[in-house]
């Protein structure tokens, strides 16, 4: 027994120093207010969904804030990039829409959505799905998810927003605390700042080569520190802060409203009838988009925007499976990973886990320390402000796709994201994608021009 304790040691202790020392790399932040900034990056979706769910359908929000973050912080040890956790929208769309539809439905199609999500990483058919489905596929409904998020911002931006019901009512005021001008401003602030999403250290660069000329020059060299300042703000925090001291200043009796304390998690009770509904109308529409956006298109992307980090299709199939099983039980919100989320993020700076660990822990606070009570405060935020936030994202979501340079691969992404937003439907966009890069490529391998030599020479040889 003695002669065995020197041979197990020395095998065990560095596999568990190497994955906390990994947990610890992705953990680990870039540049604080870079990722803090970043954080915010991906509430333009969140808090409209999950609020409009709320006040609509009772839906738990200590509950679905405190599973969420948990969420936010286990993705960001495993990832060590900023990968969203997003509402479902496709689900939370028909809830909205379908007075029948509610929690119990909602519980069971995101549970039904994470299992089928488990099989297909697990049996290797989501790895085998990313092979077969060419780029252009994917970008086009990148391209129509953020085309949506921006028409979804525009909307909020220019008029006021019933979110219990999801219309769009009068014309938005242009001065107030939720109006126009305020909106335009934040997003003239965001655009200053973060310009059109140049690369890191950019600005640094092009002032090491203008160094030698402004030597010397103290006018000169006042004026870039004051541009490294201004470019190095988080704004999309200081929007979002601006938001929150605007939100108690519209409404100051909304203090009195929140309550201490997490909310009562409980199990969500299922009917044979929940289980039927929640798959028909909530789990059949939503896989599609989960497959696409929520799995294939977050790999593709984050390969794009980390080169240096190894994602597999197959563990963020497990992640959002996974996710679904442990919460919808308890009555969380169904949640996915979402291209736009971390385009948002990244967009505002989010480099790291770290960036969602910090978000996460913000919502395990905020729900154990004031629960669902916290939905009386998030209805008097400024839903212009969310609809700024909401716009970046879709458009550094949107950016994505400008690497397709031939033009049939452009063809084949602006016809799949064109049926993607008019028949408002991921599936039937990928569908036509897929039918018409088959036959593009059955037209360059059997050519008009092939067909008539062939036809020729078989003529020949009849004769």
């Amino acid at each position: 027994m003695a002669s065995s304790n020197p041979q197990t040691l020395p095998t065990t202790t560095p596999t568990r120093l190497t994955t906390i020392q990994k947990v610890k790399n992705n953990l680990n932040f870039h540049s604080t207010l870079s990722e803090l900034n970043g954080a915010m990056g991906d509430l333009g979706t969140y808090i409209p969904i999950v609020l409009s769910l709320t006040l609509s359908k009772n839906l738990n929000l200590g509950t679905t804030l405190i599973f969420t973050g948990f969420y936010n912080f286990l993705t960001g040890a495993m990832y060590g990039v900023p990968m969203p956790v997003q509402p479902m929208k496709s689900i939370a769309a028909v809830a909205l829409s379908d007075p029948s539809f509610g929690i119990p439905e909602i519980m069971a199609s995101g549970i039904l959505t994470g299992a089928v999500l488990l099989v297909l990483g697990f049996t290797g058919l989501m790895k085998l799905a990313y092979k077969l489905i060419p780029l252009c596929v994917v970008r086009g409904i990148q391209l129509a998810q953020g085309l949506s998020f921006a028409l979804t911002a525009i909307k909020y931006v220019r008029k006021v927003q019933d979110l219990p019901k999801s219309k769009s009512l009068s014309n938005r005021e242009w001065f107030g605390f939720d109006g126009l001008i305020l909106a335009i401003v934040c997003v003239f602030f965001v655009v200053v700042v973060n310009g059109a999403g140049e690369k890191e250290n950019e600005f640094d660069e092009t002032e090491e080569e203008l160094g030698d000329s402004i030597e010397g020059n103290e006018r000169k060299k006042s004026g870039r520190s004051f541009k490294k300042i201004v470019f190095s703000l988080p704004s999309a925090f200081i929007v979002f802060v601006l938001g929150v001291i605007l939100g108690f200043i519209r409404r100051p009796n909304v203090i009195h409203e929140i309550k201490f304390g997490p909310s009562n998690i409980e199990l969500v009770k299922f009917s044979k009838h929940a289980w039927k509904q929640g798959f028909i109308k909530g789990t059949i529409p939503q896989l599609p988009l989960s497959i696409l956006n929520s799995v294939i298109a977050v790999c593709k992307l984050s390969s794009d925007l980390f080169p240096t980090k190894d994602f597999s299709v197959t563990s963020l199939s497990v992640t959002v499976g996974l996710m679904n099983l442990l919460g919808g039980w308890f009555g969380a919100m169904p949640c996915c990973h979402g291209a736009g989320g971390l385009a948002g993020q990244y967009k505002f700076g989010g480099r790291s886990g770290g960036c969602v660990a910090i978000l996460g822990a913000a919502k395990l606070v905020l729900g154990f320390v004031l629960g669902s009570s916290l939905a009386h405060f998030f209805k008097q935020f400024p839903v212009g402000i969310l609809g700024v936030l909401l716009l970046f994202a879709g458009i550094e979501l949107a950016m994505a796709c400008r690497d397709m340079n031939n033009k049939e691969d452009s063809f084949v992404m602006l016809l799949c994201t064109a049926v993607s937003l008019v028949g408002s439907s991921a599936a039937l966009g990928f569908l036509c994608g897929m039918v018409v890069f088959g036959l593009l490529k059955l037209r360059n391998l059997t050519s008009f021009k092939s067909l008539i030599t062939i036809w020729k020479h078989e003529g020949q040889e009849q004769v």
